[in-house]
């Protein structure tokens, strides 16, 4: 029986995080759960590409838009459960026993890690907490946190909008739940050190209040970089 899950990871020269990120789903792949691993890619001109071949996962490249990249990425994979994954996210041991007995037990819901920060104080523990607790509140996880989902309710639900930004809130709003798995995700904490903890969770919330008023994604997504 093939394994049940597919990962897909979306790049763009992540050549720095992307080694760290695989080497934590080796559990997965021990465990029996991974069947594929598909990097889909929006024009990395790094050692992206070399690190996907080593790790002989599936290459996909298209055009740079986080949604059209997931979008593209999830159309090929072969596996009954999407996992979906940035490529700064290190899943933290015993994730692959959390996801088994999610798979085992949960109903087919949708799913997602609790999430963590690369980072010690009091700050990322309190942006962390922010997020699980909106997740928690209002099924309103992010990209980051990861996201399990079986491929058949993935596609009713339409799948990724391709689009700029937002589009992990864009599906996981057509989505009934989301189950919060009891296994973490960290992620890296390095834009909001460069920005400064309380500024970056400020223009994340003032981001997010713009897309529910209609705001178009691809501005949103230009005020977002700078």
């Amino acid at each position: 029986m093939p394994a049940p899950v597919s990962i897909v990871i979306p790049t763009l020269n992540a050549s720095e995080e992307l080694p760290a990120t695989l080497e934590y789903l080796m559990e997965g792949v021990a465990a029996g759960l991974i069947r594929e691993l598909v990097i889909t890619d929006g024009g990395s001109a790094d050692a992206t590409r070399t690190i996907a071949d080593g790790a002989g996962a599936e290459w996909i490249s298209g055009a740079s838009s986080r949604g059209g990249q997931l979008r593209r990425g999830c159309a090929a994979v072969k596996g009954d459960w999407l996992l979906v994954l940035h490529a700064d996210t290190h899943l933290e041991p015993g994730w692959a026993k959390a996801v088994a007995q999610h798979l085992q037990k949960g109903q087919g819901s949708p799913a997602c890690f609790r999430l963590r920060f690369r980072a010690r104080g009091l700050m990322p523990a309190w942006v962390a907490g922010w997020a699980n607790l909106r997740t928690r509140l209002f099924g309103l996880p992010y990209g980051d946190q990861g996201l399990l989902i079986r491929r058949a309710a993935y596609e009713a639900a339409g799948g990724y909008p391709d689009q700029p930004l937002m589009e992990d809130v864009a599906l996981v709003r057509r989505l009934q739940c989301v189950t919060i798995l009891p296994s973490a995700a960290l992620t890296s904490a390095a834009r909001y050190q460069r920005a400064g903890w309380l500024r970056r969770g400020a223009r994340n919330l003032w981001t997010l209040m713009r897309y529910f008023l209609g705001w178009d994604t691809r501005k949103l997504a230009a005020s977002y970089r700078k």
